[in-house]
């Protein structure tokens, strides 16, 4: 497994995004010990890259990877994310980034993921009551007391970005990125390379729709981010597919897997690119991460660029009003 640099953070060129493991998904937390074990055959591959947020459960999640990393955590870069829990009192569903709210929030995870630091530490949302110095400067604090290594922001736009990495720099902006959401090559990614931040993106396989495994929306049960999801429905989610079809068809061709021709195909867009592909199963985990060794040729890498844009919004209006871009 390649590593690259995210700021001064290096990570394996390949993450592992640990949500669904507890949360956000039909049957999320149905099986720990087999998340457990996709955790570790991760390390063996040489994973090093971590990503989890209080809000995860909530707080489950945190929690087992806490389990999961008891004799290894040396091993692993540990993301986590603050910020979708309130800590102060605004209630369920208020942003709270609040210095107080932070203090709090950071000793939780420490707690539960049974660490005395976290490698980088993200703003989960950006909490539009409080201003982004405020935020940052107390996230350095907490570098400053060695509680934190390094900072980071999810789904922040360029005007926030800018003046975030101001008061302290900025390791990485952890926003939705793949070959069907692609919304932040125009604006955020240009200035991430001004300011040499790194770009994580999260479901960089379409939350699972750029496998091609996913040829109906019927069996998204409640509770599934994918149930009611705009790209899931109707006429989008046939327009869709025919998207999937064609990731299928260059895999064919690269004798690779459709996830592993999407992940080539991030990995190729830049050496400060590190995707965190979700998964709960080893198989899975397996499949992805050997992404790092898909060579796709320069018309592949084209014909992939060149699709059109996904039919759908990524997220229900509720969830769109939380991102900037």
């Amino acid at each position: 497994m390649r590593h690259i640099m995210l700021g001064d953070l290096e990570v394996s060129r390949i993450g592992l995004g640990a949500m669904g493991m507890s949360h956000g998904y039909t049957d999320s937390g149905t099986d720990e010990a087999e998340s457990i074990r996709t955790i570790h055959r991760a390390l063996e591959l040489g994973v090093t890259f971590l990503d989890t947020a209080e809000v995860y459960g909530p707080y489950a999640n945190e929690d087992l990877l806490g389990r999961a990393l008891r004799g290894r955590r040396d091993q692993v870069v540990l993301a986590t994310k603050f910020g979708m829990i309130s800590h102060t009192g605004r209630g369920p569903g208020n942003r709270d980034s609040s210095p107080a709210s932070i203090r709090t929030a950071v000793e939780g995870s420490l707690k539960r993921l049974e660490t005395d630091h976290i490698d980088l530490y993200y703003q989960h949302r950006v909490d539009p009551d409080t201003p982004i110095e405020e935020t940052v400067g107390a996230l350095a604090e907490l570098v400053a007391e060695g509680k934190v290594r390094h900072i980071g922001l999810s789904e922040a736009g360029p005007e926030t970005i800018r003046r975030a990495h101001a008061v302290h720099p900025v390791a990485a902006v952890q926003s939705e990125y793949s070959l069907w959401t692609r919304g932040l090559e125009e604006r955020v990614l240009p200035l991430l390379r001004e300011l040499r931040i790194g770009l994580v993106p999260f479901a960089p396989l379409g939350r699972g729709f750029l496998t091609g495994k996913i040829r109906s929306a019927d069996g998204f049960k409640e509770g599934d981010f994918r149930h009611g999801n705009p790209r899931f429905t109707g006429e989008n989610f046939q327009h869709n597919l025919r998207l999937a079809d064609e990731v299928a068809t260059v895999a064919a061709e690269a004798d690779a897997t459709p996830a592993q021709v999407a992940l080539a195909w991030l990995l190729a867009q830049g050496d400060d690119i590190a995707p965190i592909p979700g998964t709960k199963r080893v198989s899975r985990v397996e499949e992805n991460t050997a992404a790092d060794g898909v060579q796709l040729t320069t018309q592949q890498i084209d014909k992939l660029s060149s699709l059109p844009p996904a039919a759908g919004d990524t997220h229900p209006e509720a969830g769109l009003r939380m991102m900037e871009r």
